[in-house]
Order: C-alpha cells, then structure tokens, then sequence
C-alpha cells in the first residue's frame, strides 16, 4: 500500500540542493524509471568557474540525459534540466527558460529561490518540488511558493543530510509535504511514475 496519494497529473519536478546534494541528486537520477514522463528541472549550487565536468558525472549515472538549457529554450516531458553554472534559471509562462546574470541571492548564482518561485508560479499546483542537503537557506522561500500555490513539497530528511539548514529552512516556511530519505524520495517517483500511461 503505497503512503502516497497522487490527486493530480503533475507536469513538472524542481529539485534544488546545495553542499551534500550531489551523491543524492545522482542516487535519484540513477534510479529513475525508463522514460519518466515528467520534466526535471535541477537548481544546484555550483563552482561558478567550473563548467565543464559536472552535467558529465551526472549524464553518466542518470536514466535521462541531463542537459543544461539555452536560454528560451522549450521544456519538453521526459528531459532532466541542470542549471548552467553562473546563471539564474527562471521559467517563463510557455514553459520555456530564461537564463539571466542579475546579482546573486543568498550568495548564489543560480539562485534555488528563482527557479523554484518561477516554477510555482507557472506550473502552479501541477508542480512538485524537492529539496535536499544545502548549507544556506536558498530554497526555503522557494518551497513556501509551491505550496502557497498548491504545488507538493518534499524535503531530504535533515538527519541524512550532510548539512541540514536548507531543509531546515524550508521547513521553518512552510508545511512541508513529506519529509524523506532520499531511497523514500527514489520510491515516490516510481509510483509516480505509474500513475501516468506511457
């Protein structure tokens, strides 16, 4: 019996993390099911000098090919998105992306809070969003957004994270859906994965 519901057809998954996300981020991408339908979009803090190398080591574990996105490009179903280093990812009415070099927010370019607030903002209560182990609170308002508008809230467990204070953070915002382990979080995307006719 499975301890989620799924009440609607979701058509997008943002996914934010900072220090400690990686072997998370690759522990998920690693065990997608085949041909997921559902875009994913990644806003994870990066060197911002270092550009090449870290979509390969995640493109070598993941199901889905991860591809950083030009800006204006189209998000289409089944793709996994990874924010360039140095630029801030922001999702446009039309589901297509923007990339912009405006100031850091808390510190960071990209900025989790931008990319999950624009998703909120146009995916509304079809999103989910997820965000695992980060040393600082971006994000936090970020997931207050999504659930403000219906969307479905998921953090990584704070005591299987390397540093907790981003969970933490969002935690302190808002309700949070359900807070998991990342195998927890693996399980919830199979059986998502089944809810939809491929």
């Amino acid at each position: 019996m499975s301890k989620f519901k799924f009440n609607k057809k979701y058509k997008a998954i943002v996914i934010g993390g900072s220090a400690g996300s990686f072997q998370g981020i690759v522990k998920i991408l690693s065990n997608l099911p085949e041909h997921f339908p559902i875009p994913i979009i990644m806003c994870l803090h990066r060197l911002k000098h270092v550009r090449n190398g870290f979509v390969e080591a995640l493109s070598i574990k993941s199901i889905a090919e991860v591809t950083e996105p030009h800006d204006k490009e189209s998000i289409k179903k089944g793709k996994v998105y990874l924010a360039p280093a140095n630029y801030h990812l922001s999702i446009e009415l039309g589901h297509y992306f923007s990339l912009s070099t405006e100031e850091m927010i808390n510190n960071s370019r990209p900025a989790i809070d931008i990319t999950l607030g624009t998703s909120a903002y146009v995916y509304r209560d079809k999103l989910i969003g997820i965000l695992l182990s980060g040393a600082n609170r971006d994000g936090g308002l970020g997931m207050k957004w999504i659930k403000d508008r219906g969307g479905l809230t998921i953090v990584q467990e704070p005591s299987e994270c390397m540093i907790d204070t981003m969970p933490k953070a969002a935690m302190g915002y808002t309700n949070i859906d359900h807070v998991l382990k990342i195998d927890q979080i693996v399980q919830f995307l199979k059986e998502l994965d089944k809810q939809y006719i491929k």
